[in-house]
């Protein structure tokens, strides 16, 4: 994808300070910030419920919801236990496993309280699959890698940036630690709608950042809004 580095490390917080939503801000009011944005849908989108039902022990919950790998719920469960003091919300998590090529849906989001999953079609960085194969081959955590990295990240602030409304995400492992600073955002993008599926049998690559189409892209935000847990890795 083309992307503008500087403009959006601009955005993040060198001086695009006006740009910039918070989490919570925007858990209350995503239907008001996304007004104007190109609209996929007849249904209204209401805003995330920032009250957490899940319980204490999520590590006594059952193996895994249908449709998730239970090796990766499992690390995602240890994830949300080891970094549960850097989260402000514990209901709601994002799976994605890159075990599974681009053209499967493979971001996961759980619902913690009643095991409720909503799976959709996500894009992986250039610098996973250099020869463009559609499955990732390797993660980096590397400034200039282009890579997708794996391990935990909570969901940040919003802002406007080149693919329109956009969500940060911060590194908590040491595996995607760099990530506020290689601008590895969750965002649209046109070479992510499914479309790309039937047209090539694989979606295009990101430059390391989580790219949806845009009707999973307003989805996947207005479910994991506000400091909740997204955890990328692969099994295989």
């Amino acid at each position: 994808m083309s992307f503008n580095r500087r403009d959006m490390l601009r955005n993040l917080g060198l001086g695009g300070a006006a740009a910039l939503v918070s989490g919570a801000a925007l858990a209350a009011d995503l239907p008001g910030l996304i007004a104007g944005q190109k609209a996929l849908t007849s249904e209204p989108l209401v805003p995330v419920t920032p009250v957490a039902t899940v319980p204490a022990n999520v590590a006594s919950m059952p193996a895994a919801p249908v449709g998730v790998d239970p090796a990766l719920f499992a690390r995602a469960k240890d994830a949300l236990e080891r970094h549960r003091n850097s989260l402000r919300h514990t209901d709601k998590i994002g799976v994605v496993d890159f075990s599974k090529a681009s053209r499967e849906a493979r971001f996961h989001v759980v619902d913690l309280a009643n095991g409720q999953v909503a799976s959709h079609f996500v894009a992986h960085g250039r610098g996973s699959d250099t020869g463009h194969t559609g499955f990732l081959e390797q993660f980096s955590n590397a400034f200039g890698s282009n890579a997708t990295s794996n391990g935990a990240y909570s969901s940040g602030d919003f802002y406007q940036g080149k693919y329109g409304l956009s969500m940060k995400v911060d590194g908590l492992d040491w595996t995607n630690n760099n990530a506020l600073g290689r601008a590895i955002v969750v965002h649209s993008a046109w070479y992510a709608e499914q479309d790309m599926i039937a047209l090539h049998g694989k979606l295009g690559r990101s430059e390391g950042c989580f790219a949806f189409g845009q009707q999973s892209h307003f989805e996947v935000m207005r479910q994991l809004a506000d400091g909740r847990l997204i955890y990328a890795d692969k099994i295989a």
